[in-house]
């Protein structure tokens, strides 16, 4: 099959790797249908997170399933399925408390060893825990849709559900990625009334007003401090999503959280842990959570939001490419002159 490798940063190809097989009975291989680049992606594009060279890449897909293992007992060939980025076994104390991220036996596509999401093929182990079906016969569109709560989705959904988002209150979110601005749409789907979109990138804010943004501050820094608390009469939000990972984003994150409130930072962080200001945490009351999004305990939930027509995450996909245009997707976004790219294998 054909596969996106990465073989150093900013050198991604597209080459012909082995096929996978089942190697456990709780495996299924599947035929992947639609896949994305992820802003996590370029930390390995531009060397920030290091990889072995040779390593696949890719975390996002849906897919349909061709072959299982004997111990599989949900999916049969010919299953759509989406695929959280993280594989879980189902079963272990933290998959039973809905923090799969943290399965004793799970792990991230495009590890060593493993198929990444941008290819022709994957093996899924522990397919039963892992995948979510799909109703038969959905069209592309709604393909798409889904395909965002692979990751993208669901991670502006955690950091929206443990900032504490709740109707009425007042939301900022710091970051105009894909993560962020669907953030801003899972704000809004749980009922804030003000949502504030820190992003200075005309297109990307725009996306952000479409999903329910009421104000856009595009200022930095200290700035961008002033002009929230300037908003909010001085107090801040009640919830602020991080979806950046840098120094700077926390150190805004929690200067603009309101006393009491809290910062659900779901951005990779780079830079260590000095952006985390303790003390002025501890002396406003402003809590700090978030993390890696179980992305497999929130897919049901928003996939019949979905299926329902009242959640289309879809507009952050505005490039898409075949499986030869990877690069080509990868340089792109690195540029910024897209937000993410879609792949069609």
């Amino acid at each position: 099959m054909r596969a996106a490798v990465i073989h150093a940063p900013r050198d991604i190809r597209i080459e012909t790797v082995p096929d996978p097989e089942l190697r456990e009975p709780t495996d299924a291989l599947v035929k992947v249908t639609h896949a994305c680049i992820c802003g996590s992606d370029l930390w390995a594009y531009q060397g920030v997170a290091a990889r072995t060279a040779g390593q696949r890449i890719g975390h996002e897909f849906t897919a349909v399933v061709v072959e299982t293992g004997s111990e599989v007992t949900t999916l049969k060939p010919g299953d759509p399925v989406v695929a959280p980025f993280v594989w879980s076994d189902g079963t272990c104390v933290y998959c039973m408390e809905n923090l799969q991220t943290s399965c004793v036996n799970g792990g991230f596509w495009g590890e060593p060893g493993s198929d990444g999401g941008q290819g022709q093929f994957v093996r899924v182990p522990y397919a039963d825990g892992t995948l979510v079906k799909l109703p038969s016969g959905l069209d592309d569109d709604t393909m798409v849709k889904i395909l965002a709560l692979s990751d993208v989705m669901c991670t502006g959904h955690h950091a929206a559900v443990t900032s504490g988002v709740r109707k009425g209150s007042t939301v900022a979110v710091v970051g105009d990625g894909a993560v962020g601005l669907c953030g801003v749409l899972a704000a809004k789907r749980l009922g804030a009334e003000r949502i504030i979109s820190l992003g200075r990138h005309e297109a990307r804010t725009a996306i952000a007003r479409r999903f329910g943004a009421t104000d856009v501050v595009p200022e930095r820094g200290q700035d961008a401090v002033d002009a929230v608390r300037d908003m909010t009469n001085g107090e801040g939000a009640h919830a602020v999503i991080e979806a950046v990972g840098t120094e700077q984003s926390m150190r805004t994150a929690i200067s603009i959280a309101r006393d009491g409130g809290a910062v659900g930072f779901v951005g990779v962080p780079h830079s260590g842990s000095r952006g985390v200001d303790i003390r002025q945490m501890f002396n406003r009351n402003v809590a700090l959570t978030g993390g890696v999004a179980p992305a497999r305990a929130y897919l049901p939930e928003l996939l019949s939001d979905v299926l329902a027509g009242r959640l289309d995450p879809s507009p952050v996909f505005d490039m898409r490419v075949g499986l030869d245009g990877v690069p080509q997707g990868y340089a792109a976004m690195d540029e910024r002159t897209a937000l993410k790219v879609l792949v069609l294998p």
